[in-house]
């Protein structure tokens, strides 16, 4: 009995599954970009609220995005859009927190 022979896709680090994955997609785009507002806010002392809580809310949405991911290339952007969250969450906390001079 004869087999069909599928040719095999080259592998790649962001090989895609060729379907479109919108929500998936929109939670790379935000975790990117709060990651990247975080990390860079982070290196100003008098921002440490917004990078703290972008940082918060980048990691808490990698975090679900790692979750519903379906590709190797959206996994991949994820951890690097959470690092830089965490960086920045980190930073901003030891600047002065989430409620840093509003509460207490």
């Amino acid at each position: 009995m004869a087999q069909a022979i599928r040719p095999r896709p080259p592998v790649s680090l962001f090989a895609t599954d060729g379907r479109s994955h919108p929500l998936q997609q929109a939670l790379v785009t935000v975790t990117v970009v709060l990651g990247v507002l975080a990390f860079v806010t982070a290196m100003f002392h008098n921002l440490h609220l917004l990078s703290s809580w972008a940082g918060l809310v980048g990691i808490l949405t990698g975090a679900y995005g790692q979750y519903v991911s379906v590709t190797t290339r959206e996994r991949f952007l994820l951890v690097i859009g959470m690092g830089a969250a965490a960086i920045g969450f980190f930073l901003g906390m030891a600047h002065g927190g989430l409620f840093g001079g509003i509460v207490g």
